[in-house]
């Protein structure tokens, strides 16, 4: 069979299904012009490769390339009219630094000020308060949104006012006071909503009762991020994410703690604990996003810096051994 021919019946395959399939078909199309109208068993990998690597093409339309032609091949190899792939390998597309954005308490504020709008169209499976609730949580915090998300209704002690942030070997189960704002919270929620639905163990729950979807969650935080005007104003293209409100939390505390005299060499490892970084070099991470007119007094602290390590410090450690 021609490739020509194999591309309409493949695209009328796929468009019987319900697929638009337009791209999909503009890129066949785009392969079938540059390699010419050739039988499907003589196409070869360099040819593939040739027209994977055109000018001006992303990793992430090399990647979505690359997948197209080996569905549509293996949709033919399946039907004995070509005898194996004719794929060369794939690569890995580069992976796009993550950029950490810090959130002001003003956009804290106005996150939370427009959830109820954003979240009044009864289609959404969130509702108002849970979505509140959850963020309120993951900034009070400093918690994972996965870790967040996984949270049943035993790990949150209401009575010892504790949450356990249960994880895996790699990342050890640790157990956080609740200051009296974010237990009193989490105690209201949990009477609004626990009573709805008596029979999931999830604390943080769809209106369905069903655990919260992460994916879900990120499309809404989004939503309700452009509703509240939050952009980036750094020449940075990645939007802020529901994720940062975990460093936000980090900054938040070390510039609170450093405008009040606090002692930061031991609330800086301390911290590190707090957020399950089993390395206490990892607050590094976020001793860099603080404001400038901190971050001399804090790069002193900083383990990288001189021989001293945390954990030599008999009295440090005990001090961290008791949270």
């Amino acid at each position: 069979m021609k490739l020509h021919q194999s591309i309409e019946q493949y695209v009328e395959a796929k468009r019987t299904a319900g697929m638009s399939f337009t791209t999909g078909s503009s890129r066949l199309l785009s392969f079938c012009r540059q390699i010419g109208d050739v039988s499907l068993d003589t196409i070869r990998p360099d040819q593939i490769r040739n027209f994977l690597d055109g000018p001006r093409t992303s990793d992430l339309t090399w990647v979505a390339k690359y997948n197209l032609l080996r569905q549509f091949f293996l949709f033919w190899v399946a039907r004995d009219l070509m005898c194996s792939l004719p794929m060369p390998p794939s690569r890995r597309p580069a992976k796009r630094p993550n950029i950490t954005y810090i959130y002001s308490q003003e956009e804290i504020r106005r996150l939370l000020k427009s959830i109820r709008t954003s979240q009044a169209n009864p289609s959404c499976r969130i509702d108002g308060r849970t979505l509140r609730t959850f963020l309120l949580f993951l900034y009070g915090t400093g918690a994972l949104v996965s870790e967040a998300v996984r949270l049943t209704r035993d790990d949150i002690d209401l009575k010892r006012k504790v949450v356990i942030i249960r994880n895996n070997r790699l990342e050890p189960t640790r157990t956080l006071p609740l200051g009296s704002d974010m237990h009193e919270i989490l105690r209201s929620y949990c009477n609004s909503h626990h009573g709805k639905s008596p029979g999931s163990r999830q604390f943080f729950l769809h209106k369905d009762g069903k655990r919260l979807a992460e994916d879900y969650l990120n499309c809404t935080f989004q939503r309700l991020r452009l509703r509240a005007g939050i952009t980036r104003n750094d020449g940075v293209t990645q939007p802020p994410r529901m994720h940062d409100l975990r460093y936000t939390f980090a900054v938040h505390r070390l510039t609170s703690w450093h405008r009040h005299g606090a002692d930061l060499n031991r609330m800086i490892p301390a911290l590190s604990v707090y957020m399950g970084y089993m390395n206490l070099s990892a607050s590094s991470r976020f001793l860099k996003l603080t404001p400038d007119r901190f971050r001399p007094q804090l790069d002193k602290l900083s383990p990288k810096r001189g021989k001293r390590r945390w954990r030599d410090n008999p009295a440090l450690m005990e001090f961290l051994s008791k949270l």
